[in-house]
């Protein structure tokens, strides 16, 4: 403690005294006597007189941990691994259930049922193979990790973890021309990049904040987990004996979320010091005293504010998109469909950046949502090879076992250079369709949300192209 803290706490305990001895009646000697007893109390606990041992402060040892220069960021990366790692596993079980109950169950009723009203195949397709299964899938796969993962998030906040993590962090944003507190939006994005666009409110700077909603993109959110965990599982993993493939897969996404990170930083450095320029804006930043966790609070607000809020928006732009993929895969002009003559044009481009044309197609139709991206893909693969009695028919979204996925997406054409820059172009590629909506909402600025979509989509383009180009030296050599 500093002279000049020591001497206000002092100040404090004369002044309590004082004031209790000029205040006369029963209802002031109360209100003196718990404000004297509350000042000593903080004394007690601040001051440390000579000859004594420092008394223990919890709030203080924490501290010295948590915003610690050497146990500071291995802290907060193990906590948040912790945090994405229950969010990932616990999200498997209800996103399966919520998938056998909206795709095993009620999907087949709702075809059992317009073969009743007598649909034509087409309505029937659109609005069930189209709209309610892009709906259902969206449903499935965001819901459960979105009610995972903003709790968890929100009782970090609530404890008073985040603070310190922005404390961390204030730095490194600093020297990227950044806020310190773009480091708390980002982390929400994670979650969900719409919602990580709603949070970047806590900064005040306008040319700040249009940085941190520009390079949330960058954080993986949880639309695109499940497309990484995948192709790393089915693709890294294969390539390491069976004992160490859960370990290589992770770590191969962890590596990308923080390559995302990096990609963050860099951004936000070349945005600072070109069309975004300015002086990077001061902040004081109050670290709040550590308090037990709202709970119920806390995930009511979790899940009306945030969870219910993102995903009625994502599933707006679902139906929209589901009835876009049946209508591609199964209008035809002269016998072919629209995918393949699309998926035909796409694919020297495809291939030069290391993917292909079904691949690309499927990021562009599955824009309104990441999560579709697979199932897209495997529909799309299979319509492309005209495997008979694979899915369940043009235009129809479906997710088989991993050894099933593996097999038809090999027979497509994958190799392991396909599946790394599908890795990377999943991270880096244009945000979805709900995110830059909210974009727009938030900052009120076409051309900002124009950049903010076609900035990350030009970065994909251009850092898969490299890849693939060094990637194809190499192989020559060998």
């Amino acid at each position: 403690m500093t002279s000049d803290q020591q001497g206000a706490a002092e100040e404090i305990l004369s002044s309590a005294q004082a004031l209790r001895w000029q205040v006369g009646g029963d209802f002031h000697e109360q209100i003196m006597e718990t404000t004297f007893t509350e000042a000593a109390h903080i004394a007690d606990r601040a001051i440390t007189r000579q000859g004594e041992k420092p008394r223990f402060d919890l709030d203080r040892t924490i501290d010295s941990i948590v915003t610690s220069r050497v146990w500071g960021f291995p802290v907060m990366l193990l906590l948040f691994a912790l945090v994405f790692w229950i969010t990932i596993v616990g999200a498997n079980y209800p996103s399966a259930m919520l998938a056998e109950l909206l795709i095993g169950k009620i999907y087949p009723a709702l075809h059992n049922l317009a073969d009743i009203m007598r649909l034509p195949w087409w309505l029937s397709g659109v609005l069930i193979d189209g709209m309610y299964l892009a709906s259902a899938w969206v449903v499935a796969v965001m819901l459960p990790p979105m009610m995972i993962f903003f709790p968890l998030f929100t009782l970090l906040e609530d404890f008073g973890y985040l603070p310190r993590v922005a404390f961390n962090l204030d730095n490194a944003f600093k020297k990227s021309g950044a806020h310190g507190k773009q480091s708390l939006s980002m982390m929400m994005g994670f979650g969900c990049n719409a919602a990580g666009i709603i949070s970047t409110r806590i900064i005040d700077s306008p040319r700040e904040r249009f940085i941190a909603m520009i390079t949330n993109n960058f954080a993986l959110c949880n639309g695109r987990w499940p497309t990484q965990i995948l192709i790393a599982t089915l693709f890294i993993g294969a390539l390491v004996p069976a004992h160490y493939a859960g370990l290589i897969s992770a770590s191969a996404v962890l590596g990308i979320a923080l390559l995302g990170v990096l990609l963050t930083f860099v951004v936000s450095w070349v945005l600072s010091r070109t069309v975004l320029k300015g002086e990077v804006s001061t902040f004081s930043l109050e670290l709040p005293p550590y308090r037990p966790p709202r709970i119920l609070q806390t995930i009511y607000t979790s899940i009306i504010d945030r969870t219910i809020f993102v995903l009625w928006r994502a599933v707006i732009f679902a139906v929209p998109a589901g009835a876009a993929i049946w209508l591609v895969a199964n209008i035809t002009i002269n016998g072919v469909s629209i995918a393949e003559y699309i998926i035909n044009f796409l694919d020297p481009i495809g291939i030069l950046i290391g993917l292909n044309g079904v691949i690309l197609l499927a990021y562009i139709i599955a824009i309104p949502a990441n999560e579709i991206v697979i199932p897209t893909v495997l529909m799309l693969t299979i319509l492309v090879l005209g495997v008979e009695g694979a899915g369940s028919g043009a235009g129809v979204m479906f997710e088989p076992d991993q050894n099933t996925t593996r097999t038809i997406l090999v027979a497509g054409g994958w190799t392991l250079l396909t599946a790394v820059n599908m890795m990377l172009f999943s991270l880096i590629h244009n945000p979805c369709s709900t995110t830059i909506y909210t974009m727009y909402r938030e900052s009120g600025s076409k051309k900002w949300t124009i950049v903010a979509a076609l900035l990350p989509l030009a970065m994909g383009f251009v850092i898969t192209f490299f890849i693939a180009q060094i990637w194809r030296v190499i192989a020559g050599i060998i």
